[in-house]
């Protein structure tokens, strides 16, 4: 039986220096030591649903063209001809047909990578057409998300996301479609969005709409260290919307309980995952630079519903829009202060325990060799 609980602090704890929000070198090393090392979510499956289809996806600082093969296998290559490394594709999403031609000197390269053709290659001393596929990257899906890892050897997506596999089966999210997305330009730190979205003791001063529907102080948690953190929040109304009201059922999938409640999980480093009774939003987090993060933020319904003639997603969008524009001014808050030579790490709440094992999981892969 899963065991939730107040999130709580047993020692002193605090916030991290401020150089962690703002310094380059820092965020470097963070690209090097957590974005091409551990999953990265990139979005969903549904992104390239046929044969050929492509969306290009950034990790890292890296192009990778995630594309779906012949056999309906995803596969992530970085964008980078073999032969004198040109871009390969140029145009955010397509579809590529039967093949890969580098619009510099015309290598092709098929769907699995392998390198079809190179041009007036035969004569090339030792030259041999097998030698020189595309470098790819390791893919996983997860309930309909898409995450890749850059790592050499990644340690397996099932092993490193064991606490999660089958959690959310009652919610089926694999099956859900997207319904809305709002891209956000956020001048902030990613940490600091990620510790936000981690704790309600700012609620009740800057969300008055989402009090109105969930007290602030009723989150328990399930998962409390770790790269996976978060748990639920009691629902008094229908749906989170401005009026708590909506004309969707709720999933069929969920029980009495899961219909009178809202689960938050941080998914180390880049998802954010909310589940509701009706619908479930993503929060995926793309750092550009230590003071600004893009934020894709997409609501996803059962498909009996999206795919109705009067869907209507708007109530569940205008409310979580207002909150997250709320959340973002706090942010960029947050991000002017601790840029601040006055700033010193500040104490954190018992109900900021979130917070601070964040932190620990951050410190402990940023230190890894």
């Amino acid at each position: 039986m899963t065991t939730f609980k107040r999130a709580s602090i047993d020692r002193p704890a605090y916030t991290l220096p401020g150089q962690y929000f703002t310094s380059a070198e820092i965020f470097a090393r963070e690209q090097e030591q957590i974005f091409a090392r551990q999953w990265i979510c990139v979005g969903r499956s549904a992104d390239v649903p046929s044969a050929g289809d492509y969306r290009l996806v950034e990790i890292a600082g890296e192009s990778l063209i995630l594309l779906r093969d012949h056999n309906q296998r995803l596969c992530a290559y970085y964008n980078v001809c073999r032969h004198r490394g040109a871009r390969l594709c140029t145009e955010m999403q397509g579809r590529l047909g039967e093949t890969i031609v580098c619009p510099y000197h015309a290598w092709t390269y098929r769907l699995d990578g392998t390198l079809a053709t190179a041009r007036y290659m035969q004569d090339a001393p030792g030259f041999r057409r097998e030698d020189w596929p595309l470098i790819g990257a390791t893919v996983a899906e997860w309930d309909g998300f898409v995450f890749i890892s850059l790592a050499s050897q990644p340690v397996p997506f099932n092993q490193a996301f064991a606490p999660l596999i089958g959690k959310f089966q009652a919610w089926d999210v694999g099956r859900l479609q997207r319904g809305a997305q709002i891209v956000y330009e956020v001048a902030a730190n990613w940490k600091l969005i990620v510790a936000n979205y981690s704790e309600c003791y700012h609620c009740p001063l800057i969300h008055p709409e989402l009090v109105a529907v969930s007290p602030w102080q009723s989150g328990r948690n399930d998962l409390t260290s770790g790269p996976f953190l978060g748990g639920y929040m009691d629902l008094t109304h229908e749906s989170m919307t401005l009026d708590g009201h909506t004309r969707r059922p709720p999933l069929p999938g969920l029980d009495p309980v899961d219909r009178r409640r809202v689960y938050y999980y941080s998914i180390f480093p880049n998802l954010l995952l909310s589940l509701h009774p009706d619908y479930v939003m993503a929060h995926r987090l793309l750092p550009r630079r230590p003071d600004a993060t893009t934020v894709i933020c997409e609501w996803y319904f059962a498909p009996e519903i999206a795919t109705a003639a009067d869907f209507d997603p708007s109530d569940a969008v205008e409310f979580w829009d207002r909150t997250n524009r709320q959340d973002w001014h706090v942010c960029e808050l947050s991000q002017q202060g601790v840029s601040s030579r006055a700033y010193r790490p500040g104490p954190y709440a018992q109900s900021e325990g979130l917070l601070w094992q964040f932190d620990q999981e951050y410190l402990r892969v940023m230190a890894q060799e």
